[in-house]
This record gives C-alpha cells, sequence and structure tokens, in this order.
C-alpha cells in the first residue's frame, strides 16, 4: 500500500509539472499575485469551513456522551491538516482523530462509531452537492464531455455509498464477525468484542435521525461555505462568476478530488479538474491554476497548525478511554475476552478498542 501511495505521488506531481509547464510559469505567478487580498479571504473561508465541519462532527453525538465542540473542532482541523499535507491516502487523518477522541474521555467504540457516521454524513452531502453542480452545468451550458463524465462518476459513486453505509449496518458486522471468526486467532480474538461495541454504538446514533439529520444539514452548509473561495479567487483576478457558476465549479472540483483520494493531496487531479471546469466558462488555464495554488495556500496555512495540534495532543497524556464507556458496553466487550483460555490474558476493554483503532490504522 505504501508503494502505491508514493508512485500515486510522482505521477500527481508530474502531472502537475506538466500542467504549469504547458501554462506558462510567469502567466500563472502573474495569475496567483493578482489574487491580492482575495488569497486572504480564501484562508478565512477555509479555517470557517473546516471549523463548520468540526461541528458536524459535534452534533451527531448523544448528549450524554458527547465531547466538547472545542475538542471536534480542533481533532477535524488535524484531520484535514494529515489528509492534505502527509502522503496517506485522504483518509488517514479521520483515525488518528478517532483514536485521540479517546484520550478526551470518550471511549473507543463510541469515538469509531462517530467517525463512520461524520464520513456517511459527509459522502451523502458531497453527493447531493455534486449532483447540484451537475444540474446547475446542464442549465448553464448543456450537455457536454464534462457532464457525461461526472454523471458517469456519480453512477459509480452511488453504489459504493450505498455499500459504505450497508458495511455500517447489521450486514456488515456478520460479515466483519464472520471474517475474523475465520483468521483470527489467540489474541486476536479479543478484536470480537470491540467489533461489538462498534456496532452497537452505530446502532446508536443511526437510531437518532434527527442527529443524523442535523449532521447532514451542518456538511451541506460547510460544501457551500467552500463556494467562496473559488466566488473570491477568482473575482480578484478579474474574471468574475456568479455564485451559481462558483458552485459547479466547486462542486464538481470537489468530486475530483474525492475521486482521487488515493492520491496525497490529489495532486494533478485537482489542478486538471479546475482547467476543465473553468473553461467551461471562458476562464484560461493559467488562471485555473492560480486558483488551485490560491487553494493549496489554504491547505498549507490551515492543514500546518492542525499537525502541530496532532503533535501536542499526541504528547500530552489522556483521559483513560474506559471512563467515556458505559457498564454495559464494558461488559458486553469483556464477555468476548475468555479469561481462563490458556495462553490468552485477559485485557480491558479500552486495550480492546485501542489495539483495534490500531490495527485499521
Amino acid at each position: 500500500m505504501k508503494h502505491l501511495t508514493t508512485l500515486a505521488l510522482i505521477v500527481g506531481l508530474c502531472t502537475v509539472a506538466g500542467l504549469f509547464l504547458s501554462s506558462g510559469l510567469d502567466d500563472v505567478a502573474a495569475a496567483v499575485m493578482s489574487a491580492g487580498w482575495g488569497a486572504l479571504i480564501v484562508v478565512v473561508a477555509r479555517v470557517v469551513a473546516v471549523a463548520w465541519a468540526g461541528f458536524g462532527w459535534f452534533v451527531i453525538f448523544p448528549r450524554g456522551d458527547r465531547p466538547s465542540l472545542w475538542d471536534c473542532t480542533v481533532l477535524r482541523f488535524v484531520r484535514e491538516g494529515i489528509n492534505t499535507l502527509l502522503p496517506v491516502a485522504q483518509v488517514g487523518g479521520d483515525l488518528v482523530a478517532a483514536r485521540l477522541l479517546t484520550r478526551q474521555g470518550v471511549g473507543g467504540g463510541l469515538a469509531g462509531a462517530s467517525l463512520f457516521v461524520d464520513l456517511m454524513t459527509q459522502a451523502v452531502t458531497q453527493f447531493l452537492f455534486t449532483i447540484a453542480g451537475l444540474a446547475a452545468l446542464v442549465w448553464l451550458a448543456g450537455d457536454g464531455p464534462v457532464v457525461r463524465t461526472v454523471a458517469g462518476g456519480l453512477a459509480l459513486a452511488a453504489p459504493a455509498l450505498a455499500a459504505f453505509f450497508i458495511i455500517q449496518r447489521r450486514g456488515g458486522h456478520r460479515l466483519i464477525q464472520s471474517l475474523l471468526g475465520r483468521f483470527a486467532n489467540g489474541r486476536e480474538w479479543r478484536a470480537l468484542g470491540a467489533i461489538d461495541v462498534l456496532y452497537d454504538n452505530l446502532r446508536r446514533l443511526y437510531g437518532a435521525p434527527l442527529r443524523v439529520g442535523a449532521g447532514m444539514s451542518v456538511h451541506l452548509v460547510g460544501w457551500l461555505i467552500g463556494t467562496i473561495e473559488v466566488y473570491v479567487a477568482l473575482h480578484f483576478m478579474g474574471y468574475p462568476v456568479t455564485i451559481v457558476e462558483a458552485i459547479v465549479i466547486e462542486s464538481l472540483a470537489q468530486a475530483v478530488r474525492g475521486a482521487a483520494f488515493a492520491i496525497p493531496g490529489a495532486l494533478g487531479a485537482q489542478e486538471g479538474g479546475l482547467i476543465a471546469l473553468c473553461a467551461i466558462f471562458g476562464i484560461p488555464a493559467e488562471v485555473a491554476l492560480a486558483l488551485s495554488l490560491v487553494k493549496r495556500l489554504a491547505d498549507v496555512l490551515v492543514g500546518v497548525p492542525g499537525l502541530f495540534a496532532w503533535h501536542a495532543l499526541e504528547g500530552r497524556r489522556g483521559t483513560d478511554p474506559e471512563q467515556g464507556e458505559s457498564r454495559e458496553v464494558r461488559t458486553r466487550t469483556a464477555s468476548y475476552v475468555p479469561a481462563n483460555e490458556p495462553g490468552v490474558m485477559p485485557v480491558r476493554s479500552s486495550e480492546v478498542e485501542t489495539q483495534a483503532l490500531k490495527r485499521c490504522a
């Protein structure tokens, strides 16, 4: 997996270099400089969008076991920093954040479940945002290669999205237990208890549709906040677009970035996507690349503090995750630990969940 990530990174860097050289480095640099104070507004918009996404994660938690809004917000910046700046697939930061959340007194099962539900709400709202952008593009420019390509991508994304939801439900629980029961042995049997805790919490979170709906509403607004980046940057560069056109560019560019999740930072994919989308509205390639650079500037200025926060949180001794779990869940987890089995030492439920999350990471 590490070799594939490295290969994807190299291909992305080569693609970016080719696009910049073909568009003219001087022209791209001039377009970036013309952004001026607009670049600062883009960074502020990104800060607001990431903090707002932290609020979307916060609202799906049950009130009695809810971490603080500050913790969710800080860890959302950690997720952003790892996913955008480090050479990992764009989900590595999410797993790290779930583990760090256990240090704030949240049980490992609830932390993991909240992560899955948050990712699900983000995926669903991005899917809806992309559909809205595609519909707006058809209304503005009619049918074309971009429309057909995005429509094909949505057709592939729909069953993948459904599968991601199903794997979190009862059918996925049985499948994972069956696989572990067949291949796990010795100490690895302890993961069975952790999986039961995870799915208990998934049922608990999905059993509150108002909270899940609130999370989806927050994330949908968050995607719209991201539209400000395109709208402001292009206006400062001298290529003003309407709000609807900005929604088209942002929604479909995010769809391209999501499809390229295996490429660190979506290098090359973001740049190529913006060139194709901006061309629909008569915006030249060098300006589209400048827009990408302004967005990547926001990635760095927002992501680096997230990486520092990650370092600080890793170095700080956290709360015992067991304090964040209910007694009933701990008892159920413990029932899966064969304490009297020869060669297997009993462990606490918090250790089970932490080890399971580490295996996932």
